[in-house]
């Protein structure tokens, strides 16, 4: 729902989530830049339904074995593998991917402002670097525009199972 890269997710902490505002804040991975997460209507639920399980530790996804750690990078891939989706049909980076896809060819969205939104190093036709508040407006309406896609993929009884049947 948030597509940040996996490490990002995982390293979350609670103080630069604000869901007054709907905003996640911090510096991205890749660019070392500041960035903004617009957070949708479902996404404030799921974190404010979820910060009760985790108030022991800054992190919104702490580790199971120290509450000052964070969650395993691996932890992802392992869950999905776990439910029976090998590497080969997604990896926890793979949802970054899909949301971009989707954003792009099926909702209609425009790609430089998906790409500002996956905290890629764009730059605009001046040659100017990224700014993290480019195009926000538009950006919170794409990430309620993705949850509620989300949503309605959950809801509706006609979503294709992609788990694979034994041989």
């Amino acid at each position: 729902m948030l597509f940040v890269r996996p490490g990002e997710l995982l390293k979350g902490r609670w103080v630069d989530i604000d869901l007054r505002t709907a905003e996640w804040r911090f510096t991205a991975s890749n660019t070392g830049t500041p960035h903004i997460v617009p957070l949708s209507s479902q996404a404030k639920e799921i974190l404010a339904d979820l910060r009760p399980l985790t108030i022991r530790s800054e992190f919104v996804f702490p580790g199971v074995r120290s509450a000052k750690r964070p969650m395993s990078e691996n932890t992802i891939n392992a869950a999905l593998r776990y439910l029976g989706f090998n590497g080969d049909i997604i990896t926890g980076h793979g949802f970054r991917s899909m949301a971009r896809a989707v954003l792009d060819e099926v909702l209609g969205f425009r790609p430089d402002y998906l790409e500002h939104q996956l905290a890629h190093a764009v730059r605009d036709p001046l040659g100017r670097a990224y700014n993290r508040t480019a195009h926000l407006p538009e950006r919170k309406k794409r990430m309620q525009a993705w949850a509620d896609y989300l949503d309605g993929l959950r809801l509706n009884a006609n979503v294709v199972s992609m788990v694979r049947e034994a041989i």
